[in-house]
């Protein structure tokens, strides 16, 4: 049975069990401990660096690692093929059956950020202990360890509205049994670790560990997702201007392994969780596994058609007025993202020597995923899984000028700043998509379209597409007018931008109130 840290079966979790991986090679080298005693620990200065490791692995846990890829399943962007064993239920919660008692991925979306969120609270509980340790360096540490919580915190919010806030490590069993706190206030405290953030850490391009951009670009995701335009607006235009991140000059490269270790790919990831191969990959158990097998051979998640319809032609115009669109020939001249995003009907995977992989189970859609597979290593067994270790990417540069241009759009309307944020992220090399047309996109609800639409298919299948309705207040418009392989219409009812508390969460947490309509 998985752990759950609000089961209440125990409370005593070993926070310290899980040191295999942090954010640099050195750390991820290092062997797991089997337990630590809370006192003989926090001795010297290795001791807390071997602490913050412990953190940083929990990223590697459900939506917060690899498998967040598998939101976009939940959104109009993919179908999951209900054989999901990693993810039970997401199939059933895009048919309906979202309910306190639904198990499997939406406890994931609860338990896994309070699992991270108890290991940061039980790191800065102690952090102040270590002696010998300069002042400075603990800071850093500190920062960064409530940069993660923010953002354990911010999933939270998005999924639940408001949730129990733990500032600290609760000592004891009713301690932890407390009441949830508003929207607002998690709100508020997710801004306040962010903003803490962004004062200590360095201020340099990111390696592995948090760094100011990592904070700012999350804090303007969060500034955005609560409409506060112009606050984003201005975080936003600071990472711009710090000349830290960049767009990659290879859109494809940058979710692959190889391609992340390049500097000229790299400068555009702001955040991921790290993962590294032979020993620290996506999945050894139950079973060996990870992107490449998931999605390159067993498809467990399929894109719709839907999604191929946003891509542009490659004269910026789309499918229905252009005139370079064959509808014999319908996935030729468009948008370059489509083909390193998507595996389209007819045409064929090879590997690193030539050969074609045709391995892949069946798509009930038509289409395959054709991001993160790394077919340089086809074909995919389970030998070939010690492999997969491609990172996930939290927050990358593109997604920053995104934000900055609606943000800056819904502020003050169309402006040469949005225009020039958009180019910039169409205009990177590989791709070359035309510019905005100034004419056509003159007003602010126009443009707004426009950038919605360059944001599905710039991170699409990157896990954001989900949040991203829900914000938009478009989920309950947009997906009902979709349905599924078998010909099930999708369900998302108003009350579902908040999921249901588990019932087994109530029972357990009498201060605990369900959400609205549950």
């Amino acid at each position: 049975m998985r752990t759950k840290f609000l089961s209440y079966r125990y409370l005593l979790i070993i926070i310290m069990a899980l040191f295999l991986t942090a954010c640099n090679e050195d750390f991820l080298d290092k062997n797991p401990l089997n337990s630590v005693s809370g006192e003989i620990f926090w001795a010297n200065e290795a001791d807390a660096t071997t602490a913050l490791n412990g953190v940083y692995s929990r990223l590697q846990q459900n939506f917060l690692g690899y498998e967040r890829v598998y939101l976009d399943g939940l959104s109009d962007n993919a179908y999951l093929d209900p054989g999901n064993g990693n993810q039970p239920n997401m199939t059933n919660m895009t048919t309906g059956s979202i309910s306190p008692g639904l198990s499997g991925a939406m406890a994931n979306m609860y338990s896994s950020p309070y699992r991270a969120i108890t290991s940061c609270n039980y790191f800065l509980d102690n952090i102040g202990k270590v002696p010998d340790m300069a002042e400075s360096t603990k800071e850093k540490y500190t920062a960064e360890v409530r940069f993660i919580r923010a953002l354990c915190y911010f999933d939270l919010v998005q999924s639940f509205g408001g949730v129990i806030i733990y500032r600290n490590f609760p000592k004891t069993l009713e301690d932890a049994k407390i009441a949830k706190s508003t929207q607002e206030e998690v709100y508020a405290f997710i801004e306040e670790d962010l903003n803490f953030a962004i004062s200590r850490l360095p201020d340099e391009k990111y390696t592995g560990h948090a760094v100011k951009g990592s904070a700012q670009g999350l804090l303007g995701r969060v500034l955005i997702t609560q409409q506060k335009w112009a606050e984003a607006a201005t975080v936003l235009k600071q990472i711009m201007d710090s000349g830290k991140f960049g767009l990659s000059n290879s859109y494809q490269d940058i979710f692959l392994t190889t391609g992340q270790k390049n500097s000229n790919v790299n400068k555009e990831i702001m955040f991921s969780t790290k993962y590294l191969a032979p020993t620290n990959v996506h999945r050894t158990s139950p079973g060996s596994a990870g992107m490449n097998i998931e999605l390159g051979w067993w498809s467990l998640m399929q894109p719709y058609p839907d999604l191929t319809t946003a891509y542009q032609m490659t004269d910026g115009l789309p499918t229905n007025e252009s005139p370079l669109f064959d509808p014999e020939n319908p996935y030729l001249n468009r948008d370059p993202r489509m083909d390193m995003t998507i595996k389209t009907p007819g045409e064929t995977w090879y590997n690193s020597v030539g050969a074609p992989w045709t391995g892949s189970y069946e798509s009930y859609t038509g289409f395959l995923v054709e991001k993160y597979v790394d077919l340089s290593l086809a074909p995919f067994s389970a030998s070939t899984a010690t492999l997969t270790d491609q990172d996930y990417v939290h927050l990358r540069y593109a997604d920053v000028l995104l934000m900055y241009a609606e943000a800056t759009n819904e502020a003050t309307g169309p402006a040469t700043a949005v225009y020039d944020a958009i180019d910039e992220v169409r205009g990177r090399d590989g791709v070359n998509m035309p510019r905005v047309d100034r004419t056509r996109y003159n007003t602010k609800e126009s443009l707004r379209d426009f950038i919605r639409n360059e944001r599905r298919v710039e991170l699409a299948l990157e896990g954001q597409r989900y949040n991203d309705l829900k914000r938009w207040r478009i989920a309950h418009v947009k997906l009902p007018t979709l349905e599924t392989p078998a010909g099930d219409p999708l369900v998302f009812e108003e009350k579902n931008y908040i999921l249901p508390f588990q019932t087994s969460e109530l029972d357990n947490n009498p201060n605990l109130i369900q959400n609205s309509g549950y």
